[in-house]
């Protein structure tokens, strides 16, 4: 790869940085509060915004339950993948929400209120989750699906090979060597969550 390459590669990389915001729902001012902290009740009715991955969508009567698994999250407000678990909370809302589109392992971020705690069953074990009345539940698209095509040496334009694919030839594993392709498959965005009804 040469520098100019390099430098427009990394040039925009910053840029795309530059211009992270929170979605509008998500944004305000909250109170970092530790999962450790409400759970011990010293932080009831604090404003929080929090997020991780669903680990069981409920719907009730006239609310859905969200268990989450907690992660950090990022300048998005959108929860780091790949991160250590902070815990378990759950956010409750009105309204319905289906399970199959607020589905395990999907991301969300929630903000809301800290309103005591519920007792809910991991397999036999009775776990202590925090809850939030929340006002907002974020449901982030699904991240891309990064593929690498393998190595093949006859897949470069023969033997001698493609210049900015690397090979056999005079090009190959050379200045111009680029690495085996990444393909990016795009996932759809998820339906918006139904109208709220009442």
């Amino acid at each position: 790869m040469s520098r100019r390459v390099l430098f427009l590669s990394t040039l925009g990389a910053l840029a795309l940085g530059g211009c992270a915001t929170i979605p509008q729902p998500l944004a305000g001012n909250y109170a970092p509060v530790t999962l450790d902290a409400a759970r011990s009740g010293s932080a009831n009715a604090a404003q929080v915004r929090w997020g991780g991955e669903i680990v069981e969508t409920q719907p009730q009567q006239q609310q859905t339950c969200f268990f989450v698994l907690a992660e950090a999250l990022d300048s998005q407000a959108r929860p780091k993948a790949g991160e250590e678990s902070l815990g378990r909370f759950v956010a409750c809302k009105q309204g319905f929400y289906d399970p199959e589109v607020f589905a395990k392992g999907r991301e969300i971020t929630v903000t809301g209120t800290l309103n005591g705690t519920v007792q809910h069953k991991i397999g036999q074990f009775d776990y202590t989750y925090p809850r939030v009345e929340a006002n907002n539940v974020y449901l982030w698209p699904k991240r891309p699906l990064y593929i690498q095509r393998p190595y093949d040496p006859w897949d470069r334009w023969g033997p001698w090979g493609d210049p900015f694919w690397g090979g056999w030839g005079p090009w190959g594993y050379g200045p111009w060597y680029a690495p085996p392709r990444v393909i990016v498959v795009p996932r759809p965005a998820p339906p918006p969550p139904p109208p709220k009804k009442g």
